[in-house]
């Protein structure tokens, strides 16, 4: 295991954007996730080292309190130990799995607070989260320097930064969007759908 260490899983080029140096990244993460798979606790330790602290980043924009954060990341980290045998690399890469098993921990935290706080009936959301989040997620995988992404995000205008940001870190639906900001669903989707090209464009320029 000693060649998959933590420095060779962030190459100098990893800061720098350099595709080579992300690929090499997701090669290797790729294979820890192999081996993870096959029981190697020792993999799991590095891909943890190698990803936590990104992970951790995204939590705690999501959740209330790092409390909160640093429960929901030992959930995904269990749940990435107990499914990494369900990574499929052709599917997408193995930073974007991650990230969503993490999102998605974030928003079962939330929901459940939700009810917990409740004094009536169950919370409804029967409808999915907002899922143009394979979009987003790899998105925010190409903007590996938070600054980077912060900065196109404030390029774009106030009512897709605001829709785009409020998506992915709250999880709610394109109907709770539209509702929220008083404009129909079709609207709401449209505002999203630009607003994620012009980030992807800014990112990648």
């Amino acid at each position: 295991m000693g060649e998959l260490g933590e420095a060779h899983i962030k190459p100098a080029g990893w800061r720098n954007g350099d595709a080579a140096a992300r690929e090499h990244v997701r090669d290797r993460l790729t294979l820890l996730l192999k081996l993870v798979a096959s029981g190697d606790q020792g993999a799991m330790s590095e891909v943890y080292k190698a990803t936590s602290g990104r992970l951790y980043a995204l939590l705690t924009q999501m959740l209330p309190t790092h409390g909160d954060a640093d429960e929901v990341l030992q959930e995904a980290y269990l749940t990435v130990w107990r499914r990494a045998q369900t990574f499929a690399p052709g599917q997408g890469s193995p930073m974007t799995w991650l990230i969503t098993i993490t999102r998605n921990k974030a928003i079962d935290r939330l929901r459940s607070e939700k009810h917990a706080r409740r004094t009536g009936t169950l919370d409804e959301l029967t409808e999915e989260p907002v899922d143009d989040t394979p979009s987003a997620l790899n998105l925010i995988e190409t903007g590996e320097e938070h600054h980077r992404l912060h900065h196109c995000l404030d390029q774009l205008e106030d009512r897709q930064r605001d829709a785009i940001r409020t998506a992915f870190f709250s999880g709610i639906t394109y109907q709770q969007l539209s509702e929220r900001a008083s404009v129909p669903l079709g609207t709401m989707k449209s505002w999203i759908r630009r607003g994620l090209i012009s980030l992807k464009a800014c990112l990648e320029a």
